[in-house]
């Protein structure tokens, strides 16, 4: 089977490098790695056209947000499987091998676990994707898998009209609902990535507009859910305290101080 990867990109020049090499270290015969920058000014460009000889494509663009990035290279991505990572983060090596071996028949999307990093790419912190039943945590309980730990199927990424261009901030939340929804999705305890914390960094995932969207794209898969009212009002109350607990309980019960400090370029894709 063959992967296709998308990189959207937008003044990250301090990492970006470092996410491109983790990518084309980790291409098989036929995979496709596209970057989609949005007309970054602060170097960015000059480290792509370093290694464009190695992509399938690339463009350095205004854009009209993270989504419409996406949208853009998964609208150019032949592969079977589909993932995208961001410019800063990076993937471990045999990630994409592990992703084709474990996308099984059975299987329309894998996620797994993560680790977090620093600036200087050694481990913060371990990150455990696992949730019993993808669909109900992210419809009931709002959860949002862990991005660079996931890998789909293009069809099911066609099937349900693929990302949502139009949304600013929740466009991922928005995808995993409806892809877990449509088929069949599966954890695999495996850490496939690391998501890079680092200064000037802007989280949207607590901001009002992310919840506002997140609501909004919850409200519409909601109101095609075929269920008595009180089922469906127990598992929204249910989730949303199970997903509440687990955030704050994840860092205790799955702490992994043996891998703190750790370089992350060396470490496998492998089970931690």
């Amino acid at each position: 089977m063959r992967i296709s990867i998308v990189t959207p990109s937008y003044n990250v020049a301090p990492y970006l490098e470092a996410t491109i090499k983790s990518v084309l270290s980790n291409l098989g015969d036929g995979d496709e790695y596209f970057i989609i920058d949005g007309g970054s000014t602060d170097g960015s460009v000059d480290i792509i056209r370093r290694y464009e000889s190695r992509l399938t494509g690339w463009v350095s663009e205004k854009d009209a947000g993270y989504a419409d990035a996406i949208g853009k290279g998964f609208s150019r991505a032949t592969g079977d499987i589909l993932c995208w990572i961001n410019s800063s983060d990076v993937y471990l090596t045999g990630a994409l091998d592990a992703a084709r071996n474990l996308m099984t028949r059975d299987r329309d999307l894998i996620f797994g676990d993560d680790f977090y990093i620093d600036e200087n790419g050694r481990i913060l912190s371990f990150s455990k994707g696992w949730v019993p039943d993808l669909a109900d945590a992210t419809l009931y309980g709002g959860w949002t898998p862990l991005q660079e730990a996931c890998f789909w199927r293009r069809d099911v990424y066609e099937r349900i009209g693929g990302i949502d261009r139009s949304l600013q901030y929740a466009a991922d939340y928005d995808l995993f609902l409806r892809m877990s929804r449509a088929g069949r999705a599966v954890y695999v305890p495996y850490t496939f990535s690391a998501f890079r914390r680092h200064l000037g960094q802007k989280s949207i995932s607590g901001s009002r507009e992310y919840r506002v969207e997140r609501f909004q794209c919850r409200a519409r898969e909601l109101r095609d859910v075929d269920e008595p009212k009180i089922l469906g009002l127990l598992k929204r109350s249910g989730l949303r305290v199970m997903m509440s607990a687990r955030a704050r309980l994840a860092p205790l019960a799955w702490r992994r101080p043996d891998l703190l400090g750790v370089a992350i370029d060396t470490l496998p894709c492998a089970q931690y």
